[in-house]
C-alpha cells in the first residue's frame, strides 16, 4: 500500500514536463524494475500499478527448474531456481512454471534505491528529449517567430519555442539584419536531429522556403491554395524571384499577392529587411512562362526551344539588356533556377546579326 500523494505526484512531473501520465508511469515502472533487479538478483521482474486501490505490486521472476537433466532450450533470460528451493518460497511451485517473488519497495537497499533513482531519471529524460524531438520535428520546413535572448560575435541566441533556445548563425542571417536582445524574429526551422543531449535544431533566414512561408502567411489565397507558388529563386537579403499559378479564374495572382497599395508584399518585404519580392505569372506554356520570368524586362520573343535539354532564347530590345541580365546577371539567374529554364539573351540587334528568325 502505498499513499494517495504517489499518484497525485506522478501527474504532477507529467504536467510540469508536457508529458503523459502513461509516460511517467512507464519510467517509474523501468526504475522499479531495476531495483527489483538489484536487490533480487533476478533478470526479469514486473510491476503492477493498481491505481484504483493505491498499490503497486512487485515481482521479481524466478523459472524452476524441471528435476534431473537441465535442457538447453531453457529460456535464458530467466533466472533458475530448483524445484527444491522455489518449494520453499512457495509451497505450489511446479517444474517448468514461472515464480514470482513479491517485494515491496520499502524493502529496497541503498543500492537497489540508487538504481531505482538513476533508471527512472534516464528514461523519463530520454521520453522527454523523444517527445520533444518528435514535436519539434513537425515544425521542420516551418516558420517561426522567435525572440532574441543574446548576441553573441558569430551568432544570435534566440528562443522559437518555450523553454526552446536555439542558435541563429549570423552567417544563416541577411546582411541588412542587426538584432538586439527582445527583437521579435521570423526564422525557418530547417531541420530537426536528434543528438545524445536531445534535439538539435537548425534555424536559418536566408533560406528560400522562408519566402514561401511568408507569402503562406500574409497571403490568404496562397494559404488556402487559391495561388500556388510554383517557382521560386533568391538572393536572400537582395532579391527573389517567385512565380504564381491562380486556381481560380476569377483571381489575379499577382493583385492577390501584392495586396491594396502593395500592403501585402511590403510587409513581406519588411520581414525580409527590405529584400525585393519579383512576382511573375506562371504559364504552361513556354514561351510565356520565360518571358514572364525575366521580368520587369520586356521579352520581345522567346526562340530556339529545346524541351528536353529545358533551354531557350529570350530576345529583348535593345535598351532592355542589361535589365533583363541584371546587376551581376542576377535577373536571369533568378529566372532560370525560378523557371527551371536555361535561358540565354540576346539583345534583338545581335539576334538580326547573327540571322536569328523569330
Amino acid at each position: 500500500m502505498i499513499s494517495k500523494a504517489f499518484y497525485a505526484n506522478i501527474e504532477e512531473v507529467a504536467l510540469d514536463n508536457d508529458l503523459t501520465r502513461e509516460q511517467v508511469f512507464y519510467a517509474f515502472e523501468q526504475g522499479l524494475i531495476a531495483a527489483c533487479k538489484k536487490q533480487l538478483g533476478v533478470q526479469t521482474c514486473r510491476v503492477d500499478f493498481r491505481e484504483e486501490k493505491n498499490e503497486i505490486l512487485i515481482y521479481g521472476q524466478y523459472y524452476v527448474l524441471p528435476e534431473g537433466e537441465i535442457s538447453l532450450d531453457l529460456d535464458k533470460k530467466y533466472t533458475f531456481i530448483t524445484l527444491a528451493d522455489a518449494k520453499e518460497i512457495n509451497a505450489r511451485a511446479k517444474a517448468g512454471e514461472v515464480l514470482e517473488v513479491k517485494i515491496e519497495p520499502s524493502e529496497f537497499n541503498h543500492n537497489a534505491s540508487r538504481d531505482l533513482k538513476n533508471r527512472y531519471n534516464e528514461v523519463l529524460n530520454s521520453i522527454k528529449k523523444e517527445t520533444q524531438y518528435q514535436a519539434l520535428k513537425k515544425l521542420q520546413n516551418e516558420m517561426v517567430n522567435a525572440r532574441v535572448l543574446d548576441v553573441e560575435q558569430d551568432f544570435y541566441r534566440i528562443e522559437i519555442a518555450k523553454d526552446v533556445v536555439v542558435m541563429l548563425p549570423k552567417k544563416e542571417t541577411l546582411p541588412q539584419d542587426n538584432f538586439h536582445i527582445g527583437d521579435r524574429v521570423k526564422v525557418l526551422i530547417t531541420d530537426v536531429e536528434m543528438k545524445t543531449k536531445g534535439p538539435k535544431i537548425y534555424v536559418s533566414r536566408t533560406n528560400t522556403a522562408l519566402v514561401t512561408r511568408l507569402l503562406e502567411d500574409l497571403v490568404p489565397e496562397i494559404k488556402d491554395g487559391t495561388i500556388e507558388v510554383v517557382g521560386i529563386a533568391r538572393d536572400a537579403g537582395d532579391r527573389s524571384k517567385v512565380g504564381l499559378r491562380s486556381n481560380n479564374p476569377n483571381v489575379d495572382v499577382i493583385g492577390a499577392t501584392v495586396g491594396e497599395g502593395g500592403l501585402r508584399i511590403k510587409e513581406i518585404s519588411k520581414f525580409l529587411g527590405g529584400e525585393k519580392i519579383d512576382l511573375f505569372r506562371w504559364s504552361d506554356n513556354e514561351k510565356d512562362l520565360i518571358a514572364n520570368s525575366l521580368q520587369p524586362a520586356p521579352v520581345v520573343a522567346v526562340t530556339k526551344i529545346n524541351p528536353k535539354e529545358k533551354t531557350a532564347l529570350a530576345i529583348v530590345p535593345d535598351a532592355q539588356l542589361s535589365l533583363a541580365i541584371g546587376k551581376l546577371g542576377q535577373n536571369v539567374k533568378l529566372a532560370v533556377q525560378a523557371s527551371g529554364w536555361s535561358i540565354d539573351i540576346k539583345s534583338e540587334t545581335v539576334a538580326h546579326q547573327e540571322g536569328i528568325i523569330y
